[in-house]
């Protein structure tokens, strides 16, 4: 067993990402992730490995477009209104099948916002803004040992389907420390030679050009081209789905929630089941693709769903549209940075418990 370390979150997320094989790493700084490119500005050079500054967002991810194509690993990191820059180059390397890592630590919205910790981009991770049918893997850490994990897992899964993948992960999961465990990264590695762009060859290894294409003008190549990625995506939410079932064997309310909040409800399930309340927890770690499979079940055997979430409820929407049976459906949430507390999650529950009539 390796010796655990006491390590902020995004100082987790960037050892995690060169332990996963990083070679290079193109970012512009901004609050609340800036931690990351500090620590690649000092460490990516020491292992004779590739970082840049760059100047824009908008250059950041067309740099890691130039360079996963290659087969390099690369990544960028970012938040909330500079990622929003990001999704029309998001949307053409899912179109040219070109893998490649986002991590994404959100900050408050809309807009510039402020540097405070929200999960207002649940809709740009899920949903994106860029254009066509495509969709972006998204895995949601709640602490720091799982944001080790995840970048480890979101590499793999980029690689493994030729596909952008991202970590969503709130400020407070950014910023907070914990001690945590690096365990080697145990992925197998794939084997990108059949696409990767590496010139023509000379001699006798001569051969056609590879080429990487995103626009395509003939109306039937577009239909293979989208059959083939919509095949892809099947592939994932039959193989890729993750999940963490908390206190639901005997549950009469689920609550739904990601990330941080997923942990402060962990501890107001606690308080309520002292008071002998049958309450448990569905928290989906890929928010992309989603566990609706198991919230359906679930929502069957339920009298109640409590969605709590640091926004309006935007993954309120993924759940509602997973059930499909008739059940009570509540939501609780903070919009603005204002992070949800256990006692606001006991006394929703309390409130609701009464209403819905569950002893």
């Amino acid at each position: 067993m390796t010796e655990k370390v006491l390590i902020k979150g995004n100082l987790a997320i960037a050892k995690a990402a060169i332990d996963a094989g990083l070679q290079c790493y193109f970012a512009y700084p901004i609050t609340p992730q800036n931690e990351i490119g500090e620590f690649m500005s000092a460490e990516m050079p020491r292992l004779n490995k590739t970082y840049i500054n760059a100047e824009s967002e908008l250059a950041a991810i067309n740099m890691v477009i130039g360079a996963c194509a290659t087969g390099t690993k690369a990544m960028t990191s970012s938040s909330s209104c500079a990622v929003a820059l990001m999704q029309e180059a998001i949307s053409a390397m899912a179109t040219a099948e070109i893998p490649g890592v986002i991590i994404s630590v959100m900050r408050s919205g809309p807009g510039l916002g402020n540097i405070t910790a929200s999960q207002g981009d649940y809709f740009q991770a899920t949903k994106g803004g860029g254009n066509g049918d495509y969709h972006t893997i998204v895995l949601a850490p709640s602490t720091i040992d799982e944001s080790v994990e995840f970048t480890h897992r979101v590499f793999h899964l980029a690689w493994k389907y030729k596909n952008p993948a991202m970590l969503l992960a709130d400020g407070f999961l950014g910023q907070m420390m914990e001690p945590v465990e690096f365990k080697q990264y145990n992925f197998s590695e794939t084997n990108s030679k059949d696409w990767e762009l590496d010139g023509v060859g000379e001699g006798e290894n001569k051969r056609p050009p590879r080429k990487l294409v995103s626009l395509h003008m003939g109306g039937d190549d577009l239909i293979v081209l989208n059959a083939k990625m919509q095949h892809k995506y099947k592939q994932i939410e039959e193989n890729e789905v993750l999940y963490e079932e908390y206190m639901m064997d005997d549950a009469e309310i689920m609550i739904t929630a990601f990330g941080t909040v997923a942990r402060v409800c962990k501890s107001a399930i606690m308080e309520l089941r002292e008071k002998g309340i049958k309450i448990g927890m569905l928290r989906p770690k890929t928010l992309w693709p989603f566990p609706k499979d198991i919230i359906n079940s679930y929502a069957k055997k339920v009298k109640l769903i409590l969605d709590v979430e640091m926004n309006e409820g935007q993954m309120a929407q993924d759940v509602k549209a997973s059930i499909d049976n008739e059940v009570q459906f509540e939501l609780l949430t903070k919009l603005g940075g204002d992070i949800i507390k256990a006692g606001d999650v006991v006394k929703k529950v309390m409130e609701l418990n009464i209403y819905a009539g569950i002893n």
